[in-house]
């Protein structure tokens, strides 16, 4: 049986985030077909890198888990280095030594684990690399760089920009993309990479059969319509422009809609009796929730995979996205399961249509549904994955 290893910053149901999630799935589904060892660290937090898991070398569903510690934590100045650095980018002059102290300062700065590469490199049959913007990706996969298979996620950063990661992209042996959109960035950012196969795959969609709208709605006394927006509340994800549109959509629309937040809040809400913060929830509470809602809203215009968005569409919910992201939009148009907005008077419009026309409504549900049965099915995604790692 072929040996498979997956490096990610951080692994284990404890960690939250699209990247985590993705390749714990991807190494509990591969292990059916593989020895499959994750390497990766001890933390759960980003900010910090400091452990949290004890032990070195445990099993998680099926997968051989090796830890190790970060020997620093993320630098406190990383932002504003990053920050300075895009400046000095844009007039043109780029330096793989201020790359290389930026990533080692925002980490995971974890040199025993690239040291355990180096000494392991001929024990695995396939390397997969899951992002690329971070410490153990950019000195890592160098060291492997004949059997690696690089999983970017790609997003439209100013870090597409750096030297280090225009030749990154130019070291593995094939690349797993998410969308086509991401393919099609990546190629048109860095023509060299045109040589080295690729595949476009997403991720298989579980769901549980029949969440219960109805027990969501009693246990937090929601009688009314809401939009459902699931993920860390944030800036970052677009979030203040989302409150501040639903907000003017209720003063010059009116109505019972309401907008129900799940997650945790890392910006201000506002106070208003129409937008309900839950918080953080359950599993079994965020199906629920999903299914129950007249449509999910995915504000953020920087996506390069969102699970919520694929599993929405998993539950014939339509999705309501921020136009300007390349991927969601492509999402919408490829699945006709959702609509898109690229101004206030956008958003209004869809989200009008959407509580106005039910027979059009009923029929976004059907797309969405068809589309993650047709895109998103593990099979086919495995047999994919079988291909580039026998490549």
């Amino acid at each position: 049986m072929k040996r498979i290893a997956l490096i990610n910053p951080r692994y284990g149901q404890q960690t939250i985030g699209s990247a985590e999630y993705y390749a714990r799935m991807i190494a509990e589904k591969l292990a059916n077909r593989y020895e499959v060892e994750v390497l990766t660290t001890k933390a759960i937090d980003p900010d910090t890198w400091k452990d949290w898991y004890a032990r070195n070398v445990e099993t998680l569903h099926g997968v051989t888990v090796r830890r190790f510690s970060a020997e620093r934590e993320r630098s406190e100045d990383c932002d504003s280095i990053y920050a300075a650095y895009q400046i000095q980018l844009s007039q043109g002059r780029r330096s793989m030594r201020q790359e290389r102290e930026w990533f080692e300062k925002q980490g995971p700065y974890c040199p025993e684990l690239i040291r355990f590469l180096r000494r392991h490199r001929r024990d695995y049959d396939a390397f997969l690399f899951v992002t690329y913007a971070n410490y153990l990706t950019m000195e890592g996969l160098s060291e492997v760089a004949d059997r690696a298979i690089l999983i970017p996620a790609a997003q439209e950063n100013g870090d597409l920009q750096f030297l280090s990661t225009e030749l990154l992209f130019q070291r593995p042996k094939a690349f797993v993309f998410m969308t086509d959109e991401e393919r099609i960035m990546v190629r048109r950012r860095f023509p060299k990479t045109e040589p080295i196969p690729c595949d476009v795959m997403g991720i298989g969609i579980q769901i549980p059969r029949s969440p219960d709208p109805a027990m969501l709605r009693r246990q937090y006394a929601i009688d009314d319509p809401y939009l459902l927006y699931v993920g860390t509340i944030d800036e970052k994800k677009d979030c203040p422009m989302m409150l501040r549109y639903f907000q003017e959509y209720k003063k010059r629309c009116g109505g019972h809609l309401k907008l129900v937040l799940m997650g945790k809040a890392v910006c201000r809400i506002p106070r208003d009796p129409d937008i309900i913060h839950l918080g953080v929830v359950s599993d079994e509470e965020k199906y629920a929730g999903i299914a129950g809602a007249k449509a999910l809203v995915i504000p953020s215009h920087n996506e390069s995979m969102s699970i919520s968005l694929l599993e929405s569409m998993a539950l014939s919910v339509p999705v309501l996205v921020n136009g300007a992201c390349a991927v969601s939009r492509g999402h919408c148009i490829k699945s006709n399961g959702g609509l898109y907005y690229q101004n206030y008077f956008e958003f209004e419009g869809a989200l009008q249509y959407l509580l106005t026309h039910p027979v059009e409504y009923m029929q976004l549900c059907a797309n969405a549904r068809g589309y993650i049965t047709q895109y998103y099915d593990w099979d086919r995604i495995l047999e994919k994955f079988d291909h580039l790692i026998r490549f």
